[in-house]
């Protein structure tokens, strides 16, 4: 019986606990303001050979399905924008270096806003 209740205590700890993973710094999105290349989640920096310019890669990829990104080093986060103009301004960005603010979670950015660096 007593270790019946210790596993029911352990169980129960674990399940406590587990409830607090999804408030972990490692997941939570913050806002951040990052400087790097727009291009796209498929190529990052390396376009394909024959497919023109960065910009002109970067809008035929994600003209096929691909994300707008942008390259930090060498480190790509997916920019996600649902607005229109944001992605107007994407595209207009595409192959150049912007400044993008947005929450960023993982290896994706939410943008709020995209500037051309300075």
């Amino acid at each position: 019986m007593k270790g019946s209740r210790r596993l029911w205590i352990l169980i129960a700890a674990l399940v406590i606990s587990a409830g607090l993973l999804p408030s972990s710094p490692l997941r939570a999105a913050s806002k951040q303001m990052l400087t790097g290349e727009v291009g796209d989640a498929m190529c990052g920096r390396k376009h394909m050979p024959g497919e023109g310019t960065p910009a002109e890669c970067t809008r035929t990829c994600v003209a096929h399905g691909s994300k707008y990104a942008l390259v930090v080093n060498d480190k790509i986060h997916a920019l996600e924008t649902t607005d229109k103009g944001g992605l107007a301004t994407l595209s207009q960005l595409a192959g150049k270096n912007a400044t993008v603010t947005g929450n960023v979670t993982g290896d994706s950015i939410e943008v709020s806003s995209a500037v051309a660096a300075k």
